[in-house]
């Protein structure tokens, strides 16, 4: 072979120059550079050192095998703290090992463990590399951390010094602008006289030599013209307007439930895409008008350097509370609060009429109350607040829930009727609110009276009489003559002051919602009873999911009225929707923290109301599998007022069965419009107006498409049509009933027919067109048709008791001598709820 320069056997076998002439050193091969040649016996004896390296003996002959190592190095580019991008140098070492072809089949082992030695050497380079890299992007970030915090208060020692300078160049100017504005005072000539002026007339006339002329020649050889006195002999530098903080500004930021990243960013003072950029190196892609969950914002806030406030769920409504609970007056004696309860058409509303000297009885639909009405009287011995329940099994809730707000419960029994079911129901209302009792014995002025027996039976439900020794006074009364009245107040009113009734007539006004109706010339229309502070025109008045302005206030009879104080019922004018009866009211100050906390109700009770939707809906899916169908009755309904809307809704509810349920596709307070007759037209539903009528829109609907539409006024009613409508419904049942029963005496044979069975009708008729049972010895051996009857030899379709007759049997010939044939007829009966 030809000598090659060092250079040239570099390239041949892949290392380079400055390695190979250190390999030929170690070898004893010495002076030789990049350029000098390398002859046969040098390249035998650095191969001959080589192989010494690499473990081989030297005495081999030719060469079977050479390893070779390569190492290189390249540079990565990684993401450093503060966005910034630093360079890590990678070196990856790799060894690789060259044997002769003749060895291969020999030396297959040993090459395949030096190849998994150059692999596992190989990963473990580039592990150590990754981890090195890792280290140091680490070691980027703690440094680009305090970089940005050394950076960060280097900022706020600027600011602090730019704030000191321009406060003290402020202080300066100041100073030089009072000295400039006293010198120019100072420098002012006064008026010229008459002379003056002459002077100065023959002084413009005198020619002006080059000299004396100002302004002249001379003057401008002699430099620059003067300034005015004050103006500005040289121009400040710019000063910047920003103030750079002096130390990091850590906010205490106060997170929902859920927030926009919009909404997050403006309350850490910082822009929306800082806190979106934070968000991805998060591992969380997100928008400026996303919304994110408390827990998410958190995170966010903490990785940003603030302090996160989680807010409880009501957080806004406990505030607003808690700021109007600070707002306490004097505490002084009120007027009670007084409920009538008792069983339906016991005289309740008749005896409330005599003391209101009203009539109020006779203008209720059917002679009953079917509304929460709240009166207060003046007596001789004082104001009393006055509730009138309905008595109704329906009415089930408006007595709850007008034993929770008030101080005596008057319950009204009749004398000729005794406890009713209602009656029971009203004791253990009051006693569950823990409200005293006073029981009026009325109409006593009938003959069949019984004032004893009623006793006995209150007596039984633990309701004992002051003359019997227990608590609960007993007064006997006619709502008809007036009997007893005067003794019914007088108790009342003792009672009262033994419970010694407060309130704060200077607090705001807080209460409840007795009642609610859209007026369809008013809007929403609430009657509400003020226990506590005073209520007054133009208040703003959160009720419920509902608030609003009050624009006017009237008293029970109608009459407007600016202010009611505790204990004291009125309608409100100007709430944005009709809350539900029952729910409490407060007066607010401020329109916006009512806005926030009604819209925040809204939503709590649409997520509330989606999720028992849902739930519904599940339930509803496992129990139509398992039972089958349900058939349903889709019902839209609308009252006149949020109180009888409840009871109508508990009461059809609770007709449904597990065969048939009443599904109240959707309920209002107001008149029918338009959007009902089109929903009820969607879901083929039944419409029901309670004290409401359909507008001209709504009736062309319904005449159009025929939609079902009746209008009540009593609940009763509407109650018996549903549930014959539901009977409708029912599956009916099928009854069999047995009409005659033939013995059979003896059989026949005959070629064509088969076996005929002579018989006698021992109960009955035998009917030729009805399905028939054999029996023997009691036992049905077979069902199914008659085929023949026979009377002689005349077919007929029937055969009375007493008489003879043939029988024959459709598809079989098995009868015998004593078996019995019974006839049946199977009947359809009505099922009812």
């Amino acid at each position: 072979m030809a000598e090659v320069t060092v250079k040239q056997l570099a390239e041949m076998v892949g290392v380079s120059v400055e390695r190979l002439l250190t390999q030929m050193q170690e070898a004893g091969i010495a002076g030789k550079n990049d350029g000098s040649s390398v002859s046969e016996n040098e390249r035998q004896a650095l191969l001959v050192h080589l192989k010494r390296s690499h473990g081989e003996s030297a005495d081999d002959g030719e060469p079977k095998k050479i390893t070779l190592k390569r190492k290189t190095t390249s540079q990565l580019k990684v993401a450093g703290g503060a966005g910034k991008k630093k360079t890590v140098n990678v070196e990856v070492r790799k060894k690789r090992t060259y044997v002769k072809r003749s060895e291969i089949d020999d030396d297959s082992a040993a090459r395949q463990e030096e190849e998994a030695a150059a692999l596992q050497a190989e990963e473990q380079a580039r592990r150590e590399a990754e981890l090195k890299a890792e280290a140091e992007k680490q070691a980027a970030d703690e440094a680009a951390r305090k970089a940005d915090e050394e950076q960060a208060r280097k900022r706020a020692e600027e600011e602090a010094r730019l704030k000191t300078e321009q406060e003290t160049a402020a202080k300066r100017k100041a100073e030089e602008e009072a000295k400039r504005k006293a010198e120019l005072e100072a420098r002012r000539p006064a008026a010229p006289s008459s002379d003056d002026r002459r002077g100065r007339k023959d002084k413009k006339k005198a020619p002006a030599g080059r000299t004396g002329r100002p302004g002249g020649r001379d003057d401008r050889r002699g430099g620059k013209l003067s300034r005015k006195p004050g103006a500005r002999t040289s121009r400040k530098p710019s000063e910047h307007g920003f103030k750079e903080p002096t130390a990091p500004i850590v906010h205490e930021v106060s997170i929902p439930e859920s927030i926009t990243v919009a909404d997050l960013a403006k309350k850490m003072s910082v822009k929306a895409a800082e806190v979106i950029k934070v968000m991805f190196k998060m591992g969380a892609m997100a928008t400026i008008n996303q919304v994110i969950d408390q827990d998410t914002a958190v995170l966010v806030v903490e990785e940003m350097g603030h302090k996160p406030k989680p807010l409880q769920e009501n957080a806004v409504e406990e505030a607003l509370m808690e700021s109007i609970a600070q707002e306490e007056g004097e505490q002084a004696s009120r007027a009670p609060v007084v409920t009538v309860m008792g069983h339906v058409d016991h005289g309740k509303t008749s005896l409330l009429d005599y003391i209101r000297t009203t009539r109020v009885a006779a203008g209720e639909s059917g002679g009953i109350t079917q509304h929460i009405g709240a009166y207060h009287v003046e007596t001789d011995s004082g104001m009393v607040t006055f509730l009138d329940t309905p008595g109704h099994a329906a009415f089930t809730a408006m007595r709850a829930r007008g034993a929770q707000l008030t101080d005596i419960v008057i319950l009204v029994v009749a004398a000729d009727d005794g406890v009713m079911p209602q009656t029971e129901e009203a004791v253990q209302h009051a006693k569950a609110a823990g409200v005293p009792l006073v029981v009026a014995v009325n109409k006593i002025d009938k003959e069949e009276a019984d004032p004893d027996r009623v006793k006995n039976e209150l007596a039984q439900r633990d309701v004992i009489p002051e003359d019997w020794g227990g608590d609960v006074m007993f007064v006997s009364v006619s709502a008809k003559t007036g009997q007893g009245i005067d003794e019914l107040l007088e108790a009342v009113l003792l009672q009262a002051e033994v419970l010694e009734l407060t309130a704060a007539p200077n607090a705001p006004g807080q209460g409840v919602v007795v009642e609610s109706r859209l007026d369809k010339g008013r809007g929403p229309v609430a009657t509400l009873l003020v226990q506590n502070g005073t209520l007054r025109k133009g208040d703003i008045v959160l009720a419920g999911l509902h608030y609003g302005r009050i624009r006017a206030m009237l008293d029970e009879n109608g009459k407007p009225i600016d202010e009611a104080g505790p204990a004291i019922p009125v309608e409100i004018l100007g709430l944005d929707g009709t809350p539900d009866a029952g729910d409490e009211f407060t007066m607010v100050s401020n329109e916006k923290k009512a806005r926030e906390v009604a819209l925040f109700r809204q939503g709590k009770y649409r997520e509330v109301k989606l999720a028992r939707q849902q739930q519904a809906k599940l339930e509803n899916l496992f129990a139509n599998m398992q039972a089958g169908e349900v058939k349903s009755l889709n019902i839209v309904l609308k009252a006149d007022v949020r109180g009888s809307l409840e009871a109508l809704i508990g009461a059809l509810e609770d007709l449904s069965t597990d065969e048939v349920k009443v599904n109240i596709v959707s309920t209002g307070v107001g008149g029918i419009a338009e959007t009902d007759a089109n929903l009820a037209l969607a879901s083929s539903a039944i419409m029901i107006g309670f004290n409401v009528r359909a507008d001209a829109q709504a009736k062309a609907i319904v005449e159009r498409e025929d939609i079902e539409l009746r209008y009540y006024s009593v609940i009763y009613d509407i109650i018996d049509d549903v549930k014959q409508a539901l009977t409708g419904l029912l599956t009916p049942e099928y009854r069999e009933e047995i009409v005659g029963i033939a013995e059979v005496r003896d059989v026949f044979r005959a070629p064509k027919i088969g076996a005929v069975a002579g018989c006698m009708v021992t109960e009955g008729t035998v009917y030729r067109n009805k399905r028939i049972r054999v029996l023997r010895d009691n036992v049905v051996i077979y069902e199914g048709e008659l085929e023949s009857l026979r009377r002689f030899k005349d077919n007929v379709n029937e055969v009375r008791q007493g008489m003879e007759c043939g029988i024959g049997v459709k598809n079989y010939n098995d009868v015998k001598v004593g078996d019995q044939i019974e006839v049946y007829d199977t009947i359809e009966v009505q099922r009812t709820l």
